[in-house]
């Protein structure tokens, strides 16, 4: 059987990667179609599969400003020739779903999200461009719309990261989802001997979203350390907004990453995520979650077990469930056994699973001569 992976682009190892890996796993010998390629910012079992890159790969700058090609997708999507293929994957968060898949072919979609930009975030992208761009960004947004809910339907079956992702699909395609979760490598992530518990902890991207803001504002004149790591577009003005008890790290390696989750008294998670895996790595080193309410986090997090939740993204709501986590108490060990249902294993074995579910799928909707 040939298999086809689609994914949107390859300019590093973010979630969406990692999650690309271990389909590459359960059929070692796809192929792979994307956007846009940059082999040195991707990993060594990814580079070992054909990769075929779309013409938007070669126009200028593509590796670094790939999102001002956008409009050009959709067309890159429907000239990849995928003839002879009998199983192709799309795995969507930018544009991949839009493949025109040969008749005789399954098509299945993993999708992290239906593209946020042109959704959800829409009007906080658009009030961020000036005058010419924004009227740019407004007739481009309105046509990908109209071409993502039409190229949905041409899928065969779809699976989601999450209940709230597969909520949005319903609402923005039209179309029902299964429900299969990110894997975690509880290889990387596992609990220390001693738990330091000096220091609240975020690791996350510093972009506008994220809520890093409201963070640093909770713990504003609030006593408590609080380390955030990672980087991002608003990394300075982050920092120069800090109070001296929140400490930012950059980017670090993962043994360092492992140490800093193994060590905090908490992680904390105040942005809302369409799946968000960090803090099920937060989970499986034994650290609790205190989490913003809404997204994917709540089919990881489980209140008063592994972690308890806040209703509004606000300071205040974040500072009081600190305050209400500091008077529970979490046991480590199931933090841990939580996390392990997220394992590499359970997703590959899940993955497998949904595509025979698919193909029974379409045999039982096939006409029969």
């Amino acid at each position: 059987m040939r298999i086809a992976v689609i994914h949107y682009w390859l300019i590093g190892m973010r979630g969406g990667e990692r999650v690309l890996e271990q389909i590459l796993q359960c059929y070692p010998d796809a192929d792979l179609f994307t956007h846009v390629l940059d082999p040195a910012r991707v990993s060594d079992q990814i580079r070992a599969h054909k990769i075929t890159e779309s013409f938007v790969g070669r126009l200028p700058g593509a590796k670094r400003h790939y999102q001002k090609y956008l409009g050009f997708m959709p067309r890159a999507l429907e000239e990849f020739d995928l003839s002879g293929y009998d199983l192709i994957i799309s795995s969507e968060s930018g544009p991949a779903k839009g493949v025109l898949a040969p008749p005789s072919a399954l098509h299945l979609c993993y999708c992290h999200t239906p593209m946020r930009y042109i959704y959800d975030y829409y009007p906080q992208y658009r009030a961020g461009l000036g005058p010419l761009r924004r009227t740019y960004f407004s007739h481009l947004a309105h046509r990908m719309r109209q071409w993502d809910h039409d190229s949905a339907v041409r899928i065969d079956h779809i699976v989601a990261n999450s209940n709230f992702t597969a909520s949005r699909i319903r609402r923005f395609w039209g179309r029902e989802a299964d429900i299969l979760h990110p894997p975690v490598d509880l290889d990387t992530f596992s609990p220390g001997l001693v738990r330091d518990g000096s220091y609240y902890l975020a690791v996350s991207e510093l972009v506008r979203y994220k809520r890093i803001d409201l963070l640093i504002e909770a713990f504003r004149d609030f006593g408590r350390r609080l380390v955030i790591v990672g980087d991002g577009e608003e990394r300075q003005a982050l920092m120069r907004n800090a109070p001296p008890n929140v400490e930012f790290r950059g980017r670090v390696g993962s043994d360092e990453l492992r140490e800093l989750y193994q060590g905090a008294r908490a992680f904390v998670f105040p942005g809302e995520e369409d799946f968000g895996i960090t803090p099920i790595e937060a989970m499986a080193c034994g650290a609790p979650v205190i989490a913003y309410g809404s997204g994917g986090v709540l089919d990881s997090v489980q209140q008063g077990r592994t972690g308890l939740f806040f209703d509004e993204q606000t300071p205040a709501a974040l500072r009081a469930a600190v305050e209400r986590f500091e008077t529970q108490s979490f046991d480590s060990n199931a933090m841990v056994a939580r996390a392990r249902g997220f394992s590499n294993e359970a997703f590959r074995d899940g993955f497998r699973r949904a595509v025979e579910t698919a193909e029974r799928n379409r045999r039982v909707l096939q006409p029969t001569a």
